[in-house]
């Protein structure tokens, strides 16, 4: 078999950065940031790329806060909530956002959590969902962005 000049370091590296494009396309910015076809504007990409940081370190700052809260309304789903709850804490950590260690008096921003416990472990699984299927859209999104990159590559090194 041929060997191609795309090395696999080069593939993933080049999966990465056009991963960061698709997602950072998928969120916002219209023709008018495009400095070249398939290319932003290295401002803009940045200031997206922030955005959208930002965005998912308030999910998951809300999300952490939902957490705490159910566990003080429902100290019968603490023990199972606590390791879900670190896991929360340390996304936040990765998004560049110190987490604060657990609080007596969770944040007054989420909805009160439902006074049966079972509904309210429903209700926290939902918000994860939500949260899961928008961060496999965009990773979906930055595997196409990766698969269209290598099919371009490959055109390039393939004979007619």
């Amino acid at each position: 078999m041929h060997r191609t000049g795309t090395t696999r370091r080069g593939a993933l590296t080049a999966t990465g950065a056009f991963a960061l494009g698709a997602v950072l396309t998928g969120c916002g910015g219209g023709p008018e940031t495009r400095t070249a076809p398939g290319g932003t504007d290295a401002r803009s990409a940045s200031v997206r790329a922030e955005a959208l940081r930002a965005s998912a370190a308030r999910d998951s700052a809300s999300l952490l806060s939902r957490y705490e809260q159910v566990a003080a309304a429902h100290p019968v789903t603490e023990a199972g909530l606590a390791p879900l709850t670190a896991s929360v804490r340390e996304h936040l950590t990765a998004l560049g956002v110190p987490a604060k260690a657990p609080s007596s008096s969770p944040a007054p921003s989420p909805p009160a959590a439902p006074t049966e416990a079972r509904a309210a472990l429903r209700d926290l699984a939902a918000e994860e969902r939500r949260l899961a299927v928008a961060r496999l859209l965009a990773s979906v999104a930055a595997a196409g962005a990766a698969h269209a990159y290598l099919l371009t590559e490959l055109a390039k090194e393939t004979s007619a």
